[in-house]
């Protein structure tokens, strides 16, 4: 190598190295302003091509990631399920089907519409439906209580139907999916959607669009959902003496992980992780699907996180901004780029983040958002102008200002990054 040659380089590196030291001194600034004094901030940002950290900020403590979470079930899913999604699992015995629930949501959900297992059971003249696999409870650990008849709060089961929840709308007049349930719909303005442990919902006439309510799922319930659509032929128990030996498989895997994480649909988030421990057995658990994705894909992770559930609707979920980038950087390594992307919300244009992070003019953030009362947080890639790709995980906890303060905050911090790295 010339001398000029020598020269010309390490002019280029020390250049960069000034410009990426005055990107980290901007952003620690701002960081440090009074605006961050009053809540708890954490901020990782790694260039994975130089194997760099561009920011370090709190990055080793531990914060409530709301649904940030979710990008550790989607890594979960993406090591354990196939390409299509494994429906049920179940045997036949001449004219009789037995069928074993892997935690599928797809089956007559609002939005998928899924019938394979109605497909295939309709050719028999005896469908036995086993419940009572999945050893988890139908709420996760520290979800709120209060939040029964909402939505985004529907409970977990082995074999969900129509996304455990009722879709009722009044136009032209009260309609109700499933319509088994419409008897049990009665118009109301009180303050709650349904009775909290009975299948009786209220529809509020000032409503003007379709609302979702959970049901309560339970075997009886089941059997109802089930001879609706196959009368007579459906048949409810709690155990098989034999091993199912065959599965069914219904959507393509990643047109439920998309939605999950572009939604930030708490309900498919559950059911992912209990549909990935079906891979393990025929016993459906959250915890052991957890507890081998820790202890064994991610036994290298620094900070080993507290992880209750598969959403994040939980406050007792701790995680590190470390842990969010360590993963997000083996998902940018083993899943092709273009894939990966997809399956993120984009800033400026879809999903939770069609609002917030605009292209300029191209998309530049592609991540994970996550919201609780008084925290918020992003974990994702960035892209730079000069094209590199970041990964960063920028979170928020125990503010009491607007949400969209912080939101205001934060995104002036990555038009940094994005405009001068």
């Amino acid at each position: 190598m010339s001398k000029l040659t020598f020269f010309f380089l390490a002019s280029i590196l020390l250049f960069f190295g000034c410009k990426s030291a005055q990107v980290t001194k901007k952003i620690t600034k701002h960081l440090e302003a009074d605006f961050y004094d009053s809540q708890f901030t954490g901020l990782l940002v790694y260039d994975p091509t130089s194997n760099d950290t561009i920011i370090n900020y709190n990055a080793i403590k531990y914060f409530t990631p709301a649904s940030n979470t979710k990008i550790f079930t989607l890594y979960t899913a993406l090591q354990l399920l196939p390409e299509k999604i494994p429906a049920f699992k179940y045997n036949i015995d001449k004219d009789t089907i037995t069928l074993l629930g892997t935690g599928d949501p797809t089956f007559l959900h609002p939005f998928f519409q899924d019938s394979t297992a109605l497909k295939m059971a309709q050719n028999f003249k005896k469908v036995n439906l086993i419940l009572g696999n999945l050893s988890d409870e139908k709420y996760g650990p520290g979800w709120a209580w209060e939040d029964y008849d909402t939505y985004f709060s529907p409970e977990r089961s082995s074999f969900p139907m129509y996304g455990n929840v009722v879709t009722i709308n009044n136009k032209p007049t009260l309609q109700s999916i499933p319509k088994v349930l419409e008897k049990q719909i009665q118009y109301s303005e009180i303050r709650h959607n349904r009775n909290f442990n009975t299948n009786h919902f209220y529809y509020n006439l000032k409503n003007d669009k379709a609302v979702e309510i959970p049901m309560v799922i339970d075997s009886l319930l089941i059997a109802e959902l089930w001879n609706a659509i196959l009368p007579g032929k459906v048949f409810i128990t709690h155990h098989s003496p034999q091993k199912m030996n065959f599965i069914a498989y219904s959507i393509p895997s990643d047109s439920l992980y998309k939605r999950m994480m572009h939604e930030s649909d708490n309900f498919l988030a559950e059911q992912i992780l209990i549909l990935s421990s079906s891979t393990l057995s025929d016993t459906l658990s959250t915890s052991k699907i957890r507890n081998l994705i820790l202890e064994n894909h991610l036994k290298d992770l620094k900070q080993k996180p507290r992880w209750v559930d598969g959403s994040g609707l939980s406050r007792y979920n701790l995680f590190t901004p470390t842990s969010f980038v360590q993963v997000l950087t083996k998902l940018y390594t083993n899943v092709p780029r273009t894939r990966l992307f997809n399956l993120f919300p984009v800033g400026g244009e879809f999903g939770t983040l069609k609002k917030w992070y605009a292209s300029n003019p191209k998309p530049y953030i592609y991540a994970k958002s996550g919201t609780l009362g008084n925290n918020y947080s992003l974990s994702g890639y960035l892209i730079t102008n000069s094209g590199k790709t970041l990964i960063f995980s920028f979170m928020n906890n125990h503010f009491t200002k607007p949400t969209v303060e912080v939101k205001s905050n934060m995104q002036s911090i990555l038009e940094l990054l994005r405009d001068n790295y």
